[in-house]
């Protein structure tokens, strides 16, 4: 199977160039947007500003989608957009040469309290990491129960007929095929929230790999980028790889029923999803990490993904055109996530991520 249209362009885009799209706002003396930036709607600044960024893979196709919708309307802000990997892009962010990063895992306090400039880690979507594969022979979608999620990564099963996956799905025929584990090989947020979520879950994996950005895999095959490990996966039968939900969805890929931290077997989906978010509540910080979340109808892997912004810009026209591009994915860029495979983030979330958002000024 060959990667849907979205995904060969991201591909190309994060692996020759930035993203580059021309986005605007207009008008009004205050830094602070007051209309709507998104298509139909009035532009919010008019002076001709460029604002670079760099990071996570995992919300580049929604970044993608907001940044076309909003230069429908808004044509003279230039936004360029790299797409390689939470470490890269938070790297950048602390070296002061993008205007703004995006990490699927939250900076440390350290990091954050040694930018001089002050920085906003502002939580713009959600959304869920699946184990997807490709395995033909299987005619439902297959369970894995919590020992198989981390046995396979730890390379303890190798086999897709093994007892412990065949235990879980009595009505699939499973092949004795080898299984084929693919990883990020790159610094990834999604890959840190994998494996919080595997040392959380496996007191082995914790002992043996433990958690981070990257790690030593205990076996398979490297890949960059959620866009790597999606073509790695459709390529190579008998693969299994950890991606974001809307990534597998949009390029047909099966994708695992998780049993959770309650026994219970959950599909990824906007609705589990959800219940993930709703189970822990988001700080003033506005930093959650959601771990081994409890309750039955949960999706075990769910994270929010932020965008990292300074407090403070030299340039009062970056502030006015990265408020208006806030204001615009918060407001009406939200309606469009599920479309997807994102999450919307409720109207108490984004009211914070909003008013935290104000602090953000020019020198």
């Amino acid at each position: 199977m060959l990667l849907s249209s979205r995904a060969i362009r991201w591909t190309i885009t994060t692996s020759a160039a930035a993203l580059t799209l021309g986005l605007a706002a207009c008008g009004g003396q205050s830094d602070a947007p007051t209309a709507s930036s998104g298509g139909g709607a009035s532009p919010v600044v008019t002076e001709n500003v460029t604002l670079s960024g760099a990071g996570a893979t995992f919300p580049a196709p929604l970044y993608q989608r907001w940044f076309s919708d909003f230069n429908k309307t808004n044509p003279s802000v230039t936004v360029s957009y790299q797409s390689v990997g939470s470490g890269a892009g938070v790297n950048q962010f602390k070296a002061g040469t993008v205007d703004f990063g995006a990490s699927d895992v939250p900076l440390k306090d350290e990091d954050a309290k040694a930018i001089a400039r002050g920085a906003l880690q502002l939580p713009l979507t959600a959304g869920s990491i699946v184990f997807a594969y490709n395995l033909p022979e299987a005619t439902a979608p297959i369970k894995l129960s919590r020992q198989a999620q981390a046995d396979i990564f730890l390379g303890k099963i190798t086999k897709w007929n093994d007892p412990a996956i065949a235990k879980a799905n009595p009505d699939l025929k499973l092949p004795d095929a080898a299984i084929n584990v693919v990883y990020r090989s790159d610094g990834s947020g999604t890959t840190g929230v994998f494996t919080q979520y595997l040392s959380a879950m496996s007191s082995e994996w914790k002992e043996k790999v433990g958690e981070g950005k990257t790690v030593n895999w205990p076996v398979g095959t490297g890949a960059k980028g959620n866009e790597g490990i999606t073509a790695q996966v459709q390529q190579n039968k008998g693969s299994i790889g950890y991606i974001e939900y809307g990534y597998a969805r949009e390029n047909g890929i099966p994708f695992a029923t998780l049993e959770n931290k309650s026994g219970k077997f959950i599909a990824p989906s906007d609705e589990s999803a959800k219940a993930t978010l709703a189970s822990a509540e988001l700080p003033d910080s506005l930093v959650a990490k959601i771990v081994d979340p409890e309750g039955d109808d949960v999706y075990p892997i769910v994270t929010y993904t932020w965008l990292l912004a300074y407090k403070t810009y030299d340039d009062p026209n970056k502030v006015k055109a990265l408020k208006a591009i806030l204001d615009y994915t918060l407001g009406e860029g939200q309606k469009v996530s599920p479309e997807l495979g994102y999450i919307s983030l409720p109207e108490n979330v984004t009211a914070k991520v909003k008013a935290a958002a104000e602090v953000i000024s020019s020198k």
